[in-house]
């Protein structure tokens, strides 16, 4: 069994690393990061402790990639965040989260989050709960399919352990519905336990790599979900001040245009205004095929291995609370048939048949902080990327709304009718997601396959975030922690 890059506990002395940074000329770094998402500001406090000298490059105008935010009317709004998985108590020793925070020197109280209420998945035919103790889903299990309880058990005992998600193990790219029907018997209940992993981490269409699928069942069933009361702006800011506060550069609005390479290796990149910059290696949180496109000793990407999966998302401010209307579920992952329906719709703007309803109302927030200041419930639903962009702007603005009326329509079918309750709506589509990741597509998750070890064809240039292979907030931060380990510490 190979060792996690995450725990590695052996980086370079500081006082080395403070000797060779001051023979550098002032233009050069020790590490390039491309993208202030999750995993580039992890990677960049990671190096920072460490005395690199570190800058982190970002064509947007703000931070966080796919877990953004913004303010629109005088509200608050996250860009993607639903909840954090991995969820973990303060104290603990063991998981992600825990070790996220000792690797990048946080506080408990830096990420605070609160537990879920509970959630469901509800299919036609049968509907399972869970929160973050999995003897509740092992119970519902019981009683909604009794004779599948112990195939579930042992489906749990098969499942890869973090450390072996490095691509040490060849079972990783094995099917997830291969290795499920080894176990459990029942078509239902399989596409059910698939329903939630795929939503919140699989770029596969149809099926998952049993690695993933082991990765998010941990994340989803045996750890769970929590928020932060201010919801994703906590963490940014928090990121930020860290990695600013040990001297790390983080430049906004400095899109890469090209990674300059000489002799076979990256010597440095030129960002969209004709800077350049040098630097010993580069760790790009872009994806795979997005990267590549960047390297200039490279005239052709093989832009079919881009990621389809995006997403639309409507969001419904509320003159209530969501519980007063009898919504007391902080997410719910809905599928309208018994075969779940996990494919970018290739002949329409959205697909609603399945979707996630999430309401950050129903956490458990600490009571001194109190309730969020108003109602709020979000679905997400399948959209299509490439419709949505050739959509001229008056076109774009109706069909927002129109297909907002579409994933409330289905929504409700699954949750008590809250339409006459909604006083201020909001909805982003694929267009937005391109807008805040770059990614091809508006890819959520990014591509399908993988870069398990974050290498690309040049030897200093490496992969962190979806691309390598964690995804979500703690999973974007522990790929950043890993890949700067490995790679750039080493170094």
């Amino acid at each position: 069994m190979s060792q996690s890059p995450l725990a590695r506990n052996d980086a370079p002395d500081t006082a080395d690393r403070s000797d060779q940074k001051s023979d550098q000329p002032s233009g050069h770094y020790d590490t390039i990061i491309i993208g202030a998402g999750m995993s580039g500001l992890a990677a960049g406090i990671r190096l920072a402790h460490f005395d690199q000298r570190v800058c982190i490059l970002e064509r947007h105008y703000t931070i966080g990639g796919l877990n953004s935010f913004y303010r629109m009317g005088g509200r608050d709004y996250d860009v993607g965040l639903h909840a954090m998985t991995n969820f973990a108590r303060k104290g603990d020793k063991k998981g992600p989260l825990a070790k996220l925070i000792r690797q990048l020197r946080f506080r408990w109280e830096d990420f605070k989050l609160a537990e879920q209420v509970g959630s469901s998945i509800r299919f036609p035919h049968a509907s399972l709960d869970f929160n973050n103790d999995i003897a509740m889903l092992e119970s519902e299990i019981a009683s909604s399919f009794p004779d599948q309880i112990d195939g579930f058990r042992s489906l749990c005992g098969s499942l890869l352990d973090y450390s072996d998600m490095d691509g040490g193990d060849e079972r990783f790219m094995v099917s997830a519905r291969t290795i499920m029907a080894q176990h459990l018997s029942n078509p239902l209940l399989i596409e059910m336990l698939l329903c939630p992993l795929m939503w919140y981490g699989n770029a596969r269409e149809d099926d998952m790599d049993f690695g993933q699928f082991c990765i998010m069942f941990r994340a989803c069933y045996l750890e769970g979900f929590g928020r932060p009361y201010k919801g994703v702006r906590m963490i940014l800011k928090n990121l930020v001040r860290k990695f600013r506060g040990l001297g790390g550069e983080l430049k906004l609005r400095s899109g890469v245009s090209k990674i300059h390479v000489e002799d076979g290796r990256a010597v440095g990149v030129v960002l969209d205004d004709g800077t350049e910059l040098t630097g010993n290696r580069i760790l790009s949180s872009a994806g795979n095929v997005e990267t590549m496109r960047m390297c200039d000793d490279i005239t052709e990407v093989a832009t079919a291995k881009a990621g389809k999966l995006s997403f639309i998302e409507s969001i419904s401010i509320l003159d209530c609370k969501p519980a007063d209307i009898g919504f007391d579920r902080t997410i719910v992952f809905y599928n309208d048939s018994d075969t779940f329906h996990w494919k970018r719709p290739d002949d329409q703007l959205c697909d609603a048949r399945t979707g996630v309803i999430c309401s950050p109302n129903n956490y458990l927030y600490d009571a001194d902080e109190g309730e969020l200041p108003d109602g709020v419930v979000r679905i997400t639903t399948l959209a299509n990327h490439d419709l949505w962009s050739q959509l001229p702007d008056a076109k774009y603005q109706s069909e927002k709304i129109r297909q907002y009326d579409a994933a409330v329509a289905s929504s409700v079918r699954f949750m008590p009718d809250f339409r006459s309750r909604v006083i201020d709506t909001d909805i982003f589509t694929p267009k937005t997601i391109r807008r805040f990741t770059w990614h091809d597509n508006g890819a959520v998750y990014g591509a399908p396959d993988k870069q398990l070890d974050g290498t690309t064809h040049l030897p200093n240039v490496f992969l962190c975030g979806t691309d390598q292979g964690f995804v979500g907030i703690v999973g974007a931060i522990v790929s950043g922690i890993s890949m700067a380990n490995r790679h750039c510490l080493d170094a």
